[in-house]
C-alpha cells in the first residue's frame, strides 16, 4: 500500500476539541481524530516568554501534527484514516482536581463495513498519552488492517534557534538492531533517506532541541518504517510506524494499544518509556563521554540545588582531574614564553637563512629542554571532554528555566545591560567577561614567532567573544569557569618559572 500522507492543510474541522491536564493543554481536530495543537504548559517560548512552548502546531508557518488511521492491502477496500471524519464523543475535558486520568474518544463512520474507534488518554504530570485504536468490522466480508502511527512536520527548525548552533530538527527510528538513526528531511525528498525499514521492535520519533515527540509500542510485533515528503506541499515530511493487526472476521473487533509521548527530553525519564528513547537527546559523536558527565552534573544539582553552580563545581572538578595534565602543558607554554625573545631575535638574524634559523631554534629548544608541541599534547588529551560537556549543557533541557545569580534561564543568551537593536544581539556581563579572560590568556602564552599567527592569536577570542554573545548562558558560564581556572594555573606556574610579565 502506498505510505500514508498528512495534508498540505485540512479542510475546515467539523469539530475542534480542546483537552486540559496539568501539565499539556491538546487541541484535536475531529478530521481523522488528529492531535493539531499541544501546548507545554511547564515551558516557556524562548521568543515570548508570555506564551507557553507549543510542539504540535497547525497554522500559515508550521505544522506539526500526529495522525493515525488504517491502510490495507485489499483491493478495491478504503478504510478509515486521518482525513476521515469522525465525531467525537461527550466526556470531560478538563482534568478535575484529585482525578488521575482524562480521556477523549473519537468514533469514525463505517468505511467498507469498518469502523474506526480511537481513544486518548491524558495521565496527571505526564507528557505520555495512551492511544488505543478499536477496529469494528461491520461488513459481511474479512478484512486485513494495518495501523500506522505517523508524525508529520514541515522542515524549518524551531522558531527562535541560533544560527551560531546547530542543533538537528527531524525525523528519528529506532530498531534493536539497527540501533538509533536520525533521518535528514534533505535525504527524504531526494529519496535516498538510509534506515531500517521494517523490524520485531522499535519506534519513531521527531525530533528538534530540547523535546521530542515519539510513537512508542514496546509490545514485540512486526512493524514498519517509513520516511515520506507529503506530496502538494513544499517542506512537510512524515515518519511512520505501520503494523498488521490481523484478519478481522466479520462482526468481530480488535484494538491495538500505542503510547504518544510529546514533551521534553528528559533523559532518565525518555530511558524508562522505550529502549534508546533517551538518544534523542542529541550528544552527537561525543555521547560515550556525554552521558557520565550529564549523570556527574544531575548529582551535584541533586546536592547544590542550582543548575548554575552545578556547572562551576562540574567544570572545577573537570579540572582537578586533569590538574597534572594541564600542569605539564603550562609549564611546556611557560618554557616557551621564556626563550621566545631569544627566538625572536634569532628569526630576524637569519630571516634570510630559513635552514639555519630552524637548526639555531632547535639547538635552544634542547638546551633549554622546551619541547614545541608539549603545550598542545595535554590540552588535545582533555578536549573530548570539554566539548562532550559543551553538548551536554546545549542539549539538557534542564538548562531551561535554571536560574544563577541574576540569570533566570541558563538556556537563555545574557541580556542583562539588553540589547543592540541595529544587530539584535544582546549583551551581558557574562559574554564580556568571556571576551577579557580569552584575551587574558593569549597575553599569559607564549607569543607565537610568525605574526601573522601572533594576530589571529588576538583575532580569534574577539571572534568566538561575538558568537558567546548569542549562547546560552549554561554555556558561555561553563567556558568561563574553565576560561578562570586555566588562568590561575598557567599563571602560578609561570610565576613558579619567573615568566610572568
Amino acid at each position: 500500500p502506498a505510505s500514508p500522507a498528512a495534508p498540505a492543510a485540512a479542510a475546515a474541522p467539523a469539530e475542534t476539541v480542546v483537552v486540559s491536564t496539568d501539565v499539556v493543554r491538546a487541541t484535536f481536530d475531529s478530521t481523522g481524530g488528529t492531535l493539531v495543537r499541544l501546548e507545554l504548559l511547564a515551558y516557556r517560548d524562548p521568543i515570548d516568554p508570555q506564551r507557553n512552548v507549543v510542539l504540535f502546531d497547525r497554522n500559515a508557518r508550521r505544522v506539526y501534527l500526529a495522525q493515525t488511521g488504517l491502510i490495507t492491502g485489499q483491493a478495491g477496500v478504503a478504510l478509515p484514516n486521518h482525513l476521515s471524519a469522525m465525531t467525537v464523543q461527550p466526556g470531560e475535558r478538563t482534568l478535575a482536581a484529585g482525578a488521575h486520568s482524562l480521556s477523549v474518544r473519537f468514533e469514525s463512520a463505517a468505511m467498507d463495513g469498518v469502523k474506526l474507534v480511537k481513544t486518548y488518554t491524558f495521565e496527571r504530570g505526564k507528557y505520555t498519552v495512551g492511544v488505543r485504536h478499536e477496529v469494528v468490522n461491520q461488513g459481511g466480508a474479512t478484512v486485513q488492517p494495518q495501523l500506522y502511527l505517523q508524525l508529520a512536520r514541515d522542515a524549518a527548525p524551531p522558531e527562535g534557534e541560533s544560527s551560531f548552533y546547530f542543533t538537528f530538527t527531524g525525523p528519528a527510528i529506532y530498531t534493536e538492531a539497527s540501533k538509533f538513526k536520525k533521518v535528514d528531511f534533505k535525504d527524504i525528498a531526494k529519496g535516498s533517506a538510509s534506515h531500517a525499514n521494517s523490524g520485531n521492535d522499535g519506534w519513531v520519533a521527531m525530533v528538534q532541541h530540547y523535546f521530542t515527540s515519539a510513537w512508542l509500542v514496546n509490545a514485540p510485533g512486526q512493524r514498519e518504517f517509513r520516511t515520506d515528503k507529503v506530496a502538494g506541499t513544499p517542506e512537510t515530511y512524515t515518519v511512520a510506524m505501520v503494523l498488521p493487526l490481523g484478519d478481522v472476521a466479520p462482526g468481530s473487533s480488535k484494538s491495538h494499544e500505542a503510547i504518544l509521548y510529546a514533551g521534553p527530553q528528559e533523559e532518565h525519564k525518555l530511558a524508562a518509556l522505550a529502549p534508546g528513547l533517551e538518544l534523542v537527546k542529541d550528544y552527537g559523536w561525543f555521547t560515550v563521554l556525554a552521558k557520565p558527565l550529564f549523570w556527574l552534573l544531575e548529582k551535584l544539582y541533586q546536592v547544590i540545588g542550582n543548575w548554575g553552580w552545578a556547572i562551576v563545581a562540574l567544570v572545577v572538578l573537570l579540572k582537578v582531574g586533569f590538574y597534572w595534565l594541564n600542569a605539564s602543558a603550562y609549564r611546556s607554554m611557560a618554557k616557551m614564553k621564556a626563550v621566545a625573545p631569544r627566538v625572536t631575535e634569532l628569526r630576524e638574524r637569519y630571516k634570510d637563512k630559513p635552514q639555519q634559523m630552524q637548526q639555531e631554534m632547535m639547538r635552544i629548544y634542547r638546551e633549554e629542554k622546551v619541547n614545541p608541541l608539549g603545550g598542545c599534547l595535554p590540552i588535545l588529551v582533555q578536549m573530548p571532554f570539554f566539548i562532550a560537556l559543551y553538548w551536554v549543557l546545549l542539549s539538557s533541557v534542564e538548562m531551561r528555566n535554571g536560574h544563577w545569580l541574576y540569570i533566570a534561564d541558563l538556556a537563555q543568551p545574557d541580556r542583562l545591560f539588553g540589547t543592540l537593536p541595529w544587530l539584535q544581539m544582546p549583551i551581558g556581563p557574562l559574554p564580556l567577561l568571556m571576551t577579557a579572560s580569552s584575551l587574558f590568556q593569549v597575553w599569559l602564552n607564549p607569543t607565537p614567532p610568525d605574526p601573522v599567527q601572533a594576530k589571529m592569536m588576538w583575532l580569534m577570542p574577539l571572534a568566538f567573544g561575538f558568537m558567546f554573545f548569542f549562547f546560552p548562558s549554561g554555556l558561555v558560564l561553563y567556558w568561563l569557569t574553565n576560561n578562570l581556572l586555566s588562568i590561575a594555573q598557567q599563571w602560578w606556574i609561570n610565576r613558579q618559572l619567573g615568566v610572568n610579565r
